[in-house]
């Protein structure tokens, strides 16, 4: 189904899991009256990279929320995480799953560097995210939400429907703010993340 995504200061319409126009929303809404609408607050942006997708999906361990009582509900790294994976090596894929969650909320659509574990190989490349190369330096600790932002070029219409949305008033913010911002994320055309 062909969606328009509408934000105050540009518009994306995807048609499959390609972008078939952008522009304004009300040149892309009088041209398409017909399609489906999703408006959204702030700003429309190509998705985000994050350097650091072994360091958090492979070396973190993201609890599910039915463990909170015994791990709490907060990614949990270091020596702590490699005890989990060591005493249940099971965990790595569905921790692997609530971590790719956790990126999407971010506005992340790729990430860089080796993922080793097959299971979280297979988490990885079912959800639809990128591999990318990491650049040659990493901005600082692990993040995702990670400083400064990495975004991937600009949207062109026939390529990926592939971007975000941070509900931020222009990048400025987005930059000061960061990826937490996001209300939603849309990989080959899909709705991966949508803010409640």
């Amino acid at each position: 189904m062909r969606t328009l995504h509408a934000t105050d200061e540009g518009s994306v319409l995807v048609e499959g899991g390609r972008v078939e126009a952008l522009g304004s929303y009300e040149e892309l809404a009088a041209a398409h009256p017909e399609v489906r609408v999703r408006r959204w607050p702030g700003i429309l942006t190509p998705g985000l990279l994050n350097p650091y997708g072994p360091e958090i999906l492979e070396s973190t361990y993201h609890p599910d929320p039915r463990e909170a009582d015994t791990y709490g509900t907060v990614p949990i790294g270091g020596e702590r995480a490699r005890e989990i994976f060591r005493a249940d090596p099971s965990l790595l894929g569905a921790s692997a799953r609530r971590g790719v969650q956790r990126l999407f909320e971010h506005g992340t659509v790729a990430v860089a560097g080796e993922l080793r574990a097959k299971a979280v190989l297979d988490v990885a490349q079912r959800s639809g995210l990128v591999f990318a190369a990491r650049p040659d330096r990493l901005p600082g600790p692990v993040s995702l939400s990670p400083k400064p932002l990495v975004l991937l070029p600009a949207l062109t219409v026939g390529g990926p429907a592939r971007f975000a949305v941070f509900d931020v008033p222009d990048r400025a913010a987005l930059v000061t703010r960061g990826a937490a911002t996001c209300v939603a994320t849309v990989i080959d055309g899909r709705l991966v993340y949508r803010a409640r």
